[in-house]
């Protein structure tokens, strides 16, 4: 079926194209009369404003973009990026406003990703995730010009408004909720080390356990289920194994449960477990995932809104989203006896 043209519209209302044209960017020079029938014609014929000559005529493309550096196979069967991507959405969708997404391998992809769209005019701003350590991207969103606002912080940001949950508090809340319960010997299966909520959540639970006397263990990982089955075995088969253990995402925790039951390990009796990014997975599984969460479709959507009046102009402040809250399940209890004095 061929899209309906201005020309289209024209001849229709039998007008010259630059009226029509005038008529449906609401510019001077047409009556209100005539401006009114081009638009009903228009609406009638279902025609719709090309985001491409918009935006190479100088105007917004009317499309914001994110690239998230994950395996498209990982990506699906996370629940944080599925609810963020879907407050985003839920915002722009409001304005009439498409998401641009695209998955990259590696920071280089990235990169090419940002300038090929900057290049082509592809989007009129960018969502920054996965804040890194050293990061390059800040430099080449601020030497483009490119709007941009970063989904983290508060370090790291390099000029750039970000929104962050405030997870230190959160880390701290989980370590002394175990410590209450007796455990003694915490370890956290973490995410990948140069990411920064990555090391902000490793100062915390360092810094909370070193208060009150824990021993621990972290292990960085690559978030998959697989990376998080390994590294539990690699836990649970320690000579002084930990009583307690806190996942970076509820997908490695999931894993985590899997494999404290293939090893003989009941959970809550001698092993128990702590997600992050509480998900609906945390609640259909026995026993259900004591976690660490946060609205994050709320998430998604606050960024959306500080991104689109950054895109118009506006001035955007960083701040913080939230305090991500912990929710007790079945999957923590009391340390077991003899481990609450080692």
């Amino acid at each position: 079926m061929k899209r309906p043209t201005i020309a289209d519209i024209a001849r229709r209302a039998g007008v010259t194209k630059s009226t029509v044209s005038f008529a449906l960017n609401d510019r001077p020079g047409v009556s209100a009369a005539t401006r009114d029938r081009i638009l009903d014609i228009a609406r009638e014929m279902g025609w719709r404003p090309s985001r491409v000559a918009r935006a190479l005529s100088g105007g917004r493309a009317g499309v914001l973009g994110l690239v998230v550096d994950r395996p498209a196979r990982t990506l699906g069967i996370e629940p944080f990026f599925m609810q963020l991507i879907s407050g985003i959405e839920g915002e722009l969708a409001a304005r009439d406003v498409a998401l641009l997404l695209q998955m990259a391998e590696d920071g280089q992809t990235q990169v090419a990703a940002y300038r090929r769209w900057w290049a082509e005019r592809r989007v009129d701003g960018v969502f920054l995730v996965d804040l890194r350590v050293d990061d390059e991207r800040i430099g080449l969103l601020a030497e483009l010009g490119l709007p941009a606002i970063v989904i983290g912080g508060p370090d790291g940001l390099g000029g750039l408004p970000g929104v962050w949950n405030d997870e230190a508090e959160a880390v701290r809340s989980v370590v002394e909720y175990l410590a209450a319960l007796g455990h003694r010997r915490i370890a956290r299966v973490a995410g990948p080390p140069e990411l920064r909520h990555t090391t902000a959540r490793g100062a915390a639970f360092e810094a909370a356990a070193g208060a009150l006397g824990l021993t621990t263990t972290s292990v960085s990982t690559d978030y998959t289920g697989e990376e998080g089955a390994r590294v539990t075995r690699r836990l649970l088969a320690a000579p002084e194994p930990p009583t307690a253990i806190v996942y970076d995402n509820d997908v490695m925790a999931l894993a985590g449960l899997g494999v404290a039951g293939e090893m003989g390990v009941p959970v809550p009796g001698r092993l128990s477990i702590v997600a992050w990014d509480d998900s609906v997975l945390c609640r259909l599984v026995h026993p259900p995932l004591t976690a660490v969460g946060v609205d994050i479709a709320s998430y998604g959507a606050e960024v959306a809104r500080r991104l689109l009046d950054l895109v118009a102009g506006q001035p955007v402040e960083s701040g913080r989203h939230a305090a991500p809250v912990l929710t007790p399940r079945g999957s923590t209890g009391p340390a077991p006896r003899n481990a609450r004095n080692g």
